[in-house]
């Protein structure tokens, strides 16, 4: 996943149109296609999602998330820190229903999963992220 932070310091946001996440705001990214490099996946992902460009900075965690039930999934999602070569937003309305850019200030006012929000409470300590009062479990 693509935590895309400009250079105001806002972070982009994308709402899920699909699952898993349907209805979460989210960072951009997605599966890794079979022997595709991890870093090209996620500059393809990001450019099919939101329609940029990004340089990759460096890796900032790794989250697992299980859910177990009808879905059964199991991601290990990879969290890297980018920065937009520009910041005109062109989203995949088949993948994402909405896409803002986000200050830090007012990220705790969206819904999203529990790695959306652990990652982002590393990257903006600032913002109060540990009020889970927002954070949906999928």
């Amino acid at each position: 996943m693509a935590v895309i932070v400009d250079a105001d310091g806002r972070v982009l946001l994308t709402r899920r149109s699909i699952p898993p996440f349907l209805d979460l705001w989210v960072m951009p990214g997605g599966k890794i296609d079979l022997g595709e490099p991890i870093l090209e996946a996620l500059k393809r992902e990001v450019h099919e999602e939101v329609g940029l460009e990004i340089d990759v900075e460096g890796l900032i965690d790794v989250f697992e998330h299980l859910t177990p039930g009808e879905e059964n999934c199991h991601f290990v999602i990879l969290y890297y820190r980018c920065r937009p070569l520009y910041c005109d937003v062109v989203h995949n309305e088949d993948e994402v229903a909405e896409a803002v850019w986000v200050p830090s200030c007012e990220l705790a006012g969206y819904a999203m999963p529990a790695g959306a929000r652990y990652i982002l409470g590393q990257v903006f300590p600032e913002a109060s992220l540990r009020d889970l009062t927002k954070t949906v479990h999928a």
